[in-house]
């Protein structure tokens, strides 16, 4: 069986110097590396005043390198959504649009050369609502995309805020699968050694979001929102019995905006099964159970799962019917696509 992974990332193989566009610096640029007689297989993502960000390889932005990694681990579909430290949301609105339009429309041609192997998830430039709802609609509609991938915050704004919450009832009116990611970590003065940002940030990132859309009752208020978030949940999981006692405890602090507590939300959020080992993987489905989580791997980015599918499948009491959920039926619902419209 052929498995659908809802979390991987995709760039252009060329990005523009928005900077000298725009008149302001802090965007991505992509330069290859040279290797003589070939094209380039790896390319350094460097910030527009040299600083370096990551190397990444051929298989980030070429189809054909990623559908070949595809067929050798057995994934049929590969949802792709951009790299998150390319969202733009801090540019001015106009440039953000600007951004995310690029992005929107070199993604959405990669999907339409390959219908059946893989499936878009745009970016939009949040910092703008209107705008931000705009690029939405030429998403779900120009465009052909099953949905958006939104980061954890647009500046101050978490989740909840008030001027996200007409972008994400338009997304549930449109019937568009939303992923959020994390990306632009909390407390960077505190995390500049050992890799924190990724390995702790962006699980606290997680459960900000997660904690933020149930108390302030975005979830109880779109009922028809297909939301979905990666690694697993980040934080969330693990301290979900915490989140669940101080809103018992605390109902004077915790439910100023929401009055029915955590554990009612449980199954109405997806997450991919991004979390790398088995415990963490049975703590997922003893909460969520297995339909709300999906394979996800990050890929092709080193903090991903290398072989797609491999911790779900090492689970010795998981039955064939629970298998095919999390690898593929999962998927299929939160997209709202049919097994037939894929090479699957």
């Amino acid at each position: 069986m052929r498995c659908i992974d809802i979390h991987t990332h995709l760039m252009p193989p060329k990005l523009p110097r928005w900077a000298e566009t725009f008149g302001y610096g802090g965007f991505i640029q992509l330069e290859p590396i040279a290797e003589s007689g070939t094209p380039p297989c790896r390319a350094r993502m460097v910030r527009d005043d040299g600083t370096f960000f990551r190397e990444v390889e051929a298989n980030c932005w070429d189809p054909a390198a990623r559908l070949g990694d595809c067929d050798r681990h057995g994934v049929g579909v590969q949802v792709l959504s951009t790299v998150p430290v390319l969202f733009a949301y801090w540019a001015k609105p106009e440039h953000g649009r600007d951004v995310s339009r690029f992005l929107n429309d070199h993604l959405a041609g990669v999907v339409r050369e390959h219908p059946r192997r893989f499936v878009g998830l745009g970016t939009l430039p949040l910092q703008d609502p209107q705008l931000a709802i705009e690029e939405l609609e030429r998403c779900m509609g120009e465009l052909g995309m099953a949905g958006v991938q939104l980061g954890t915050h647009v500046g101050p704004w978490n989740l909840d805020a008030p001027e996200l919450f007409g972008v994400l009832q338009r997304a549930a009116e449109l019937g568009a699968a939303v992923f959020i990611h994390p990306w632009d970590m909390l407390a960077p003065e505190r995390m500049r050694k050992y890799w924190m940002p990724w390995l702790v940030g962006m699980p606290a990132e997680s459960a900000l979001a997660i904690s933020s859309v149930i108390f302030g009752g975005v979830l109880e208020r779109l009922p028809d929102l297909r939301i979905a978030f990666a690694h697993g949940g980040g934080a969330f999981p693990g301290t979900f019995g915490r989140i669940q006692h101080g809103f018992e405890a605390r109902p004077d602090l915790c439910a100023t905006d929401n009055p029915h507590p955590p554990e009612r939300y449980l199954k109405r959020i997806y997450l991919d099964g991004l979390v790398h080992e088995p415990h963490a993987l049975r703590l997922l489905l003893s909460l969520f159970g297995p339909e709300r989580i999906a394979l996800g791997t990050d890929y092709p980015f080193p903090l991903g799962e290398l072989e797609p599918g491999r911790l779900i499948r090492s689970l010795p009491e998981l039955d064939d019917a629970t298998r095919e959920r999390l690898l593929l039926g999962t998927a299929l619902e939160w997209l709202d696509r049919t097994r037939e419209q894929f090479d699957l």
